[in-house]
Parts: structure tokens; sequence; C-alpha cells
């Protein structure tokens, strides 16, 4: 026991000797917190610059401005008269929609001769293109609805009829997990699941491939017989760093003001079973790849991907079935699953039983492959003395 504890010393000693590692494993999780927090801090998008071609300068076009302006979503950032140098205008406002209301707009409205009001959306971001497009939709059918409404009224429809006239029958939509449809309560948790699954193989890439290099890895395998031991040695340090990165990020959740108080512990269980199963995917590449750049660069290609892979941005029945497949095998998809039911939907831990099941069978795995694989390293080593 005494070997085991002076070898788990060794090895924290080895971590924090490393400058580089140390500045990744600490550095990267509190940066990208801080720097990503304040990025997606304000939630949700406000003030999208649109342009507006008003041909018409009536009163109801004005009215139409006018409730664009008032649209939190929206900021009507140059009213033009004519489509003269509309092109220039838009990039230079960085216009995420142009609208055009037409020559004798309200004429035509109030003739019923069906006028049109084109809409052109600015696709080059999809996030603010579909923001605007849906807040301006939003305004003009509430200008459509006034106008109807207000025809009835002077064709003498009774009030109580008016409505139903209108609008035959209601629909209701109700916004359920994520009411305030929050970017950052959405993105953030999943972007800082990510840097921790990346810094942990980033730590784990070094931990016998740095052995092999430095040629201390018979003294270790000397030191410490039983493989398990060895495997616990290098692994049992960066689970407990990790614990520390998970206080850390939860601490984030209070100064940002998040509200994810709800299944903490039981997703404390699941980022335990996804830490285990992440580090014995960075152990079996060290132990196979005796250099620390390749081990590295083999885990960063893991790494990399992983969440767009995850199927948390976009999902995972939209992908073709090889890269399904890719995906299952990283335990960020599984993990992020499971979040989402536990933290965004708020169910419970038994609803998240086949994404634990996903990570058990990575990290039994892996474990198996890297305790095989190591025990014929110590053996060829033993071999060669």
């Amino acid at each position: 026991m005494e070997n085991f504890w002076s070898l788990f010393k060794r090895e924290f000693r080895f971590f924090w000797q490393n400058k580089v590692l140390r500045l990744l494993f600490i550095g990267a999780p509190l940066l990208y917190g801080i720097l990503l927090g304040y990025v997606y801090g304000k939630g949700k998008v406000t003030d999208l610059p649109i342009v507006v071609v008003d041909e018409d300068r009536s009163e109801m076009s004005a009215k139409a401005i006018q409730m664009f302006e008032d649209n939190e979503v929206l900021n009507v950032a140059a009213t033009l008269y004519d489509q003269n140098n509309l092109s220039k205008v838009t990039i230079d406002k960085e216009a995420a929609c142009v609208v055009m209301i037409p020559k004798g707009f309200e004429k035509k409205v109030l003739t019923k001769k069906y006028p049109e009001i084109i809409t052109i959306v600015n696709t080059s971001n999809v996030l603010t293109a579909n923001y605007a497009s849906s807040a301006l939709q939003v305004c003009l059918g509430t200008l459509k609805a006034g106008v109807q409404i207000e025809t009835l009224r002077k064709q003498g429809t009774p009030e109580n009829l008016v409505m139903t006239q209108y609008e035959p029958f209601r629909t209701t939509f109700i916004k359920k997990y994520n009411r305030s449809t929050n970017y950052m309560y959405f993105l953030w948790p999943g972007v800082l699941a990510t840097v921790l699954q990346q810094v942990l193989l980033l730590g784990l890439a070094l931990s016998f491939a740095s052995e092999y290099e430095n040629g201390t890895f018979r003294e270790l395998v000397q030191k410490c017989p039983s493989l398990l031991k060895l495997m616990a040695v290098k692994i049992i340090p960066y689970l407990l760093m990790s614990f520390g990165l998970w206080i850390l990020y939860w601490l984030f959740t209070l100064w940002f003001r998040i509200p994810f108080f709800d299944n903490l512990l039981p997703l404390t269980f699941v980022a335990g079973i996804f830490v285990i199963s992440v580090c014995f995917i960075g152990v079996l590449v060290s132990i196979l790849v005796p250099n620390q750049l390749k081990a590295t660069e083999i885990l960063m290609v893991i790494a990399t991907p992983s969440f767009i892979l995850s199927g948390f941005t976009w999902p995972l029945s939209q992908m073709p079935f090889w890269v399904q497949c890719v995906a299952d095998v990283i335990p960020l998809t599984h993990f992020l699953k499971a979040f989402r039911i536990l933290i965004i939907e708020n169910g419970e831990l038994s609803q998240t039983v086949s994404a634990l099941r996903n990570m058990i069978i990575i990290g039994l795995v892996c474990g198996i492959a890297s305790y095989i694989a190591l025990y014929y390293k110590r053996k060829s080593i033993l071999k060669n003395e």
C-alpha cells in the first residue's frame, strides 16, 4: 500500500512538473468556462439589424415599421424609400433581413387587391436568419390580423363574432424545457463537457507514452507489478482532478446565474461514469502508442469533432448510419444525452439507463483492452532484462 501511495504521489508530481499539461488541464476549463459564459451570457438574440424599403410611405407601412421597432429581436437599421444602393446598405448595416413594402400597399389592402410584402432573408448566418425571419412573421401576422379584424368591424360584424370570423380555431404553442429558448442554457454546458473530455484525453495521452520516452517504464513496472494498480495509479489522479473541475463548473453556473439545481447528484454520478470511460480511452491509446506526440494527435482526432458528432446541436437521426456508429463509440455522445434528460428536460436517472450502459460498455472494452496491452508491454520489458 505504501508503494501504491508513493506511485500515486509520483503521478501528481509528473502532472505538476509538466507546465503544458498543467496549463491545459486547469487553464482550458477555466478559460473556456469564463469566455464562453460571457459570449453566450445574453442567452438570446436581440436587436438584429434589418433594412426596410418603404416605397408606399403610408400610415399602414409606418405602422408596420413601428411594429418591427417594438419587437425585441429586431432593430430597423435603415429605412429606404427606393431600391437604390440596397445591396450596399444591406452589407454595410449587416442586415439579417430586408423587408420591401411595395408602392400602393395601403390602397391595395383597403381595396382587397392582395398586395405582397417581400422579405429577403440573409441566410449567411442561419441562427440570425431564423430569429429575424420568425420575428418578422410574428409582426406581419399581427398586422394582418389587425387589418382583418378592423375590416370586419367596419362591415358591421358584431364584436363577439369578430374573432371567430377571422380565426375559426385557435392554436396554442407551449414551450417546455428552456422556455425562454436561452442559448446559454442550451450550448454552454455541452461545450464545457467537450472541454473536459478533451483535457482528460490530452493528459492521459502522456500517461504511459511519457514513461516509454523517458525510459522509466521498466522502473514503474518493477515498483508496481500489479497491472490493475498500475492503471489505477495513472487514472485516479485524473478522476480527483476532474471532480475539482466539476465543482468549478458548478460554481460557474452560480456566477452566470444558470438555473441548474435539480438532479445535480444523478448528473454527478453520470459524469463520473463519463470521466472513467474517457480515462480508459486515453490510457489505451497511451499504452499502444509509445510516442507522446502521436498519442496526443490520435486522441485529438477523436476529441475535436466529438461535439459535432454528439447529436447535441444536430440530430443523430439526420446523420448517415456510419457517422452514427462513430458517434456511439465516443463517451461525450452519451453523456450529453443524459445531461439533456436530467438537466434540460428534468427527467429521472432511470431514463438515462441506455446512455449509462453505453458509457460503461465503452469503459469496459477500453479497460480490458488496456489491461491486455499493458500485460504484453510489461512482458516484453521483463523479457529483455
